[in-house]
């Protein structure tokens, strides 16, 4: 439980926003150094994606996604833009926001709104997006902020539509980074806390050929 960790929520989210402030607006900065991981990341966020974008009764749709602390757009870029016809982006980064519009290119001008905000404080427009797609950012939310804000996601799905959280995942319990102001809870906390917001699991992969020494990262597809 994040309430074991987190002493302080306010301290808890404006140190947050002060350790991105002096992020470099880099892949590499996105990554925390680890932007040679960029590719094998979004192969197989592609191969896990596409299985609901297939041909079917129940296929999700291919309007438009929403990137949740998308950063400089890397995601944006690489994933969603290549799959879906308009992308919103959301992060507490102003400069990243900035940057994501060069960094995008001429494809950028399918990007409809750049939103600067925290997620806590962030509510998809209802009944609006195919995909939600939430990587490496969840760790930056209380559990109830996340049980929250995950509410407000299903709200913002269409008909077939999913949200995806990718992240790193404990052992065992929850950690506190000090660093960057953020936790890392283990699949037991994630999954429940997945369902007191009132979403069902469809799928869920564990990410292969990453570094040894980078805590696990899961997938999960919810509706």
């Amino acid at each position: 439980m994040t309430s074991e960790v987190v002493e302080n929520e306010f301290e808890f989210y404006s140190k947050a926003e002060k350790y991105w402030k002096d992020v470099p607006a880099t892949v590499d900065g996105m990554l925390g150094g680890y932007g040679h991981i960029s590719s094998i990341d979004i192969n197989s966020s592609r191969k896990f994606l596409q299985k609901f974008l297939r041909d079917g009764p129940n296929r999700t749709g291919t309007s438009r996604a929403l990137d949740c602390g998308a950063g400089i757009g890397r995601i944006t870029k690489w994933l969603l833009l290549p799959l879906f016809k308009t992308v919103d982006m959301v992060d507490v980064t102003e400069n990243f926001l900035t940057k994501a519009k060069s960094y995008l290119g001429e494809e950028g001008r399918r990007v409809r709104n750049y939103f600067c905000c925290g997620l806590q404080d962030f509510s998809p427009e209802p009944n609006s997006y195919d995909v939600i797609w939430i990587q490496w950012v969840i760790g930056h939310l209380t559990d109830n902020h996340l049980s929250d804000f995950l509410k407000r996601c299903r709200a913002g799905l269409r008909p077939n539509g999913i949200v995806v959280i990718k992240d790193n995942m404990a052992q065992e319990g929850v950690i506190m980074d000090d660093v960057d102001s953020s936790v890392c809870r283990d699949l037991d906390v994630v999954r429940k806390i997945i369902r007191r917001a009132g979403l069902h699991l469809l799928a869920e992969e564990r990410q292969e050929n990453f570094p040894d020494e980078i805590y696990h990262v899961y997938t999960f597809a919810m509706r």
